[in-house]
């Protein structure tokens, strides 16, 4: 198991279904965290994601994770990083062979390491592809990004070097994606771009990641939500995320700053938006720092209050007296931000596009679970509807959202991710599987 960095419970929930269901089973985890200790990492696991992993799980620890961090290669980021991955995954391989090797951290250039040079089985648990056809059309449209620096989008003759890079890229990326024995992707979104990029549609399964729905539908249960709409008192907007630059965070104070012009001034007062995230380095922390900024500029700083690395108790706390739930995250891989505020009772208004759109948030009447947007006038317009709403037309999306999210539990990710890799693990385990899930997982072309 490929985990570099501490990550989200895609990753880490990977690390779940061995040790629980086959106690004999041997799982080593690779790490870059060489400042900590085994104890430390699942302590943080169990208070910053409620992951609690029984059993004995063994730590490899790497020391050239320098080789895949972004600000090495301030210039042909992605090749750069895949290379460097390769270097790291070397590492990995002469500390530690196991028979089954799993990347979940999406350093796809070092399956064909362990396939051909340690001889191991592989999969892919992808949870954003690499590179994408999205990126490459924005690239190709000249539209600039935090992908797309400006000085690459105004210009001609760069714009055609760049789709140069991303098609060379895209092909390599092939080459390497096609040594995965199995593919288990997080979305339906994920799903469309690896078959189209890997085309290896006969071994990629949809398996969605773990979210502990029944631990935030039991907030939901026991806060009556519609009492934030009392006179004076406070209606909070949560927004859970790191501090990275495709989550968006300014978008989300635009669309505050929007929503000011069209609610009336007695409940605009009552309007608070919590930003929730990680800072995993100082450029997380800058980007607070610039979020505040922000803030001063639009006059929101009496509106908005930041919760950063917060716990997994204080989490469900915020989400206990939320009222909206709020994701700006362009296409987003899969969201189980958005599902851990649904789970909890939060009216969620989400980006219209990825996995939000694709298999999360619905908007037709009879399955209306909550609200998609993709500018800051549309979110406005959603979260001045919500507002305006009946307490009985809230409740009703609040029950259809907690109805939705059960397809997301942790259960139904460990019977998909040891469905799909049951061929690898040895016939006594598959007799196992079969004899507990009866259920055939099929893949979706």
């Amino acid at each position: 198991m490929f985990q570099s960095t501490p990550s989200g419970p895609e990753c880490k929930g990977a690390s779940l279904p061995l040790p629980l269901k086959y106690p004999g089973s041997r799982l080593v985890v690779y790490t870059g965290d060489i400042d900590t200790t085994s104890s430390n990492i699942l302590r943080q696991c169990r208070n910053k994601l409620n992951i609690d992993i029984p059993g004995h799980i063994e730590f490899v620890y790497l020391h050239r994770r320098r080789w895949v961090e972004a600000d090495m290669y301030p210039w042909f980021t992605l090749l750069g990083q895949s290379l460097g991955s390769m270097v790291l995954g070397f590492e990995a391989l002469v500390a530690f062979t196991p028979d089954l090797y799993i990347d979940t951290m999406g350093y796809a250039f070092t399956l064909p390491l362990f396939k051909y040079l340690g001889g191991c089985h592989v999969a892919s648990y992808v949870h954003y592809p690499t590179i994408t056809c999205d990126m490459v059309s924005r690239v190709q449209i000249r539209v600039s990004a935090h992908n797309n620096r400006a000085m690459i989008a105004n210009s001609a003759t760069l714009t055609a070097g760049k789709l140069a890079y991303y098609k060379l890229f895209a092909w390599m990326y092939k080459l390497v994606g096609c040594c995965s024995d199995t593919i288990m992707v997080n979305s339906s979104w994920t799903q469309a771009h690896i078959n189209k990029l890997w085309e290896c549609p006969g071994k990629t399964y949809r398996v969605y990641p773990p979210c502990d729905v029944n631990d935030f539908k039991a907030i939901s249960m026991s806060v009556d939500k519609d009492k934030k709409f009392g006179a004076g008192k406070p209606i909070k907007i949560i927004s859970l995320g790191q501090f990275r630059p495709e989550k968006d965070h300014p978008l989300q104070l635009h669309a505050l700053h929007r929503l000011r012009d069209i609610l009336p001034l007695e409940l605009w007062g009552n309007i608070k938006l919590v930003i929730i995230g990680s800072c995993r380095n100082e450029d997380d922390q800058r980007r607070v720092l610039s979020l505040k900024d922000l803030c001063k500029e639009l006059s929101l700083e009496g509106n908005v209050e930041f919760r950063v690395n917060i716990t997994y108790e204080e989490l469900k706390q915020e989400l206990g007296e939320g009222t909206i739930g709020l994701h700006t995250m362009w296409n987003e891989h899969f969201g189980i931000g958005i599902v851990e505020c649904m789970a909890a009772g939060l009216i969620m208004v989400a980006h219209r596009s990825g996995g939000p759109l694709m298999d999360i948030v619905q908007e037709t009447e009879g399955s209306h679970n909550g609200f998609l947007a993709s500018n800051k006038e549309e979110y406005a317009e959603a979260f001045a509807a919500i507002a305006k709403m009946s307490p009985q037309e809230r409740q009703t999306i609040r029950d259809s959202a907690r109805a939705s999210v059960d397809r997301f539990s942790v259960q139904e990710f460990e019977s998909g991710f040891l469905k799909a890799i049951s061929p690898f693990l040895g016939g006594h385990v598959q007799d196992i599987l079969q004899e507990k899930f009866k259920a055939k997982l099929t893949p979706d072309a």
